[in-house]
């Protein structure tokens, strides 16, 4: 494909009870420059009318896609699950996942896409500013150095940083056809799917340009991972096993025979330690809830 030609991208928007941001989130999406965007979006049942707001739009905009309502998710995961299962993506060069209550800037796309034109590969996420609210922002990184098994404890970013070249999102799209049920069972999409992409060493960068503003309020499902709040949030995650038996999962879907090499005996893993978190400090804490037994 001819590299100046303007990108198509499909647009995959998880919706649910949005009815606050969505219409400012879906106003950023359609003002991206120098793309051709379709806007994909499921809403998980909801109560504030924003599925009458998003038929309407459908009905007013033919970029728009609204998929059949009425079930219930329960969670943003599952919704995008289902998104990446029925939306059809061989019409476009690229697939982007978009939250509703976030608000990128113009050229959030077109930078993504350059970077994988340039340099052939596969996928890109991004660091983000987190805005409040109160007024606060707060640049979040999460283009620390990719490290040997971060793929298998973390994810690459938000997911709504995520674009894709539309041939390797295709087999992640077999993929989750493939172990649906064991898919549904993982909690937070864009782990999972960076960790297929790792594993099956299809490209990604993680790019240190923030090109989104990326709100946090009191009904988002997963909050950004600093301050002592997020520390202890996840400290009790960990403690619970929670964590854990995400990884688990992970590993048992992306990599059944062990190919990584990746061993889950305490041992290795104090060993290896500085290779399962891109941030050192993360990494250093990881190592101590090892040490102390918690994970």
């Amino acid at each position: 494909m001819n590299k100046d030609q303007i990108p198509s991208i499909a647009i995959l928007l998880a919706a649910y009870n949005g009815m606050h941001w969505i219409e400012e989130q879906v106003e950023s999406i359609f003002a991206q420059v120098d793309v051709e965007v379709d806007l994909y979006i499921s809403v998980d049942l909801s109560n504030d009318g924003t599925i009458n707001w998003c038929q309407d739009l459908s009905k007013r905009d033919s970029r728009v896609h609204l998929l059949p309502y009425g079930e219930r998710f329960g969670d943003a995961a599952k919704n995008f699950y289902r998104l990446i299962r029925e939306v059809n993506f061989n019409n476009y060069e690229f697939i982007a996942l978009a939250d509703q209550d976030d608000v990128w800037l113009p050229n959030k796309l077109a930078h993504a896409v350059s970077i994988i034109r340039e340099k052939n590969i596969q996928a890109v996420s991004s660091d983000v500013i987190a805005f409040f609210k109160d007024g606060r922002e707060k640049y979040i990184k999460k283009s620390h150095p990719q490290q040997k098994f971060d793929y298998f404890f973390e994810s690459a970013g938000p997911g709504c940083t995520y674009i894709f070249h539309t041939e390797a999102m295709n087999l992640f799209k077999n993929f989750l056809q493939d172990n649906w049920q064991e898919v549904n069972e993982v909690s937070y999409h864009d782990w999972l799917i960076y960790a297929y992409f790792r594993k099956h060493h299809l490209t990604w960068v993680i790019d240190n340009h923030p090109l989104m503003r990326y709100r946090r309020h009191d009904h988002n499902q997963i909050g950004p991972n600093y301050g002592l709040i997020a520390y202890m949030k996840r400290f009790l995650m960990v403690r619970s096993k929670w964590y854990s038996k995400e990884v688990s999962k992970i590993i048992h879907l992306v990599d059944p025979l062990g190919e990584s090499g990746l061993n889950l005996k305490r041992s290795f893993l104090i060993t290896h330690y500085r290779q399962l978190r891109r941030n050192s400090t993360e990494a250093f804490i990881l190592l101590l809830l090892l040490v102390s037994g918690f994970f």
